[in-house]
C-alpha cells in the first residue's frame, strides 16, 4: 500500500532547533523536561509527569520509529520531543502531534519553528495534508497549531487502554502551506 517512507530521518534542523531520532539512551534527559507537571495540566494525559506514566509513552514513542528528542540550538540542551504518526497513503495524509516543550520555551519561536521542520518534510515526501490531533481541553497547543495555519477539520473521541478522550483534528494542506510561507516571506 503505497511506497516506503523514512519518518525519521536522522536530523532536520533550523536555526533554532534540531530534530535528531530519539534514543533509549535519551530517556533520563528527556524525561528532566516532562517531569513538569505544568506541561500537561491541559493534556488528556495529565498525569504523563510521572515517571511509571512517562516509561510508556516513551517505549511507545521508541516503538513508533518515527519520534524525535528536540534540541535547542546554542544550548544543546533537550527542549522536549515531538513524532509523525498514523501515514496514510490512500488520502497523502501524516500527523503530526506528542509534541512538548519545556515551559521556557512556550510562547516563543520554537513550536512553530520545529512544526516548520516536520511539515516541510512531510510536503517534500509527498503528502498532501498534514494533520494534527489536539486533547479538546488542551486549548494552548489548539492556537499553536492555529498559529501555523492549520484549519479545524472535526472532532473525534479515542480510546487508549479504556480511557475515552474527546481531541480536536486540525490540518494544513500543502498549497495552504506554500501560500503561507510566501506571505511570511515578505
Amino acid at each position: 500500500m503505497g511506497t516506503y517512507t523514512n519518518w525519521q530521518p536522522q536530523e532536520l534542523k533550523n536555526e533554532l532547533v534540531k530534530l535528531i531520532p530519539l534514543k533509549l539512551t535519551d530517556f533520563e534527559g528527556l524525561y528532566a523536561v516532562a517531569s513538569d507537571p505544568l506541561i500537561w495540566e491541559q493534556h488528556p494525559s495529565f498525569d504523563r509527569y510521572k515517571k511509571d506514566v512517562f516509561e510508556r509513552w516513551f517505549k511507545n514513542a521508541m516503538e513508533s520509529t518515527s519520534a524525535f528528542l528536540i534540541i535547542g540550538i546554542g544550548s544543546e540542551q533537550i527542549i522536549g520531543s515531538s513524532r509523525f504518526y498514523d501515514y496514510d497513503t490512500e488520502n497523502s495524509t501524516v500527523t503530526i502531534g506528542y509534541t512538548f516543550l519545556s515551559r521556557e520555551h512556550w510562547g516563543t519561536a520554537v513550536n512553530k519553528s520545529l512544526k516548520t521542520l516536520m511539515i516541510n518534510y512531510a510536503f517534500e515526501q509527498g503528502i498532501e495534508t498534514v494533520l494534527f490531533h489536539v486533547g479538546a481541553t488542551n486549548t494552548r497547543s489548539q492556537k499553536a497549531v492555529e498559529k501555523l495555519g492549520a484549519v479545524k477539520t472535526k472532532e473525534f473521541t479515542k480510546e487508549d487502554k479504556g480511557v475515552k478522550t474527546h481531541h480536536v483534528e486540525f490540518a494544513i494542506d500543502q498549497k495552504d502551506w506554500n501560500k503561507q510561507q510566501r506571505n511570511d516571506s515578505f
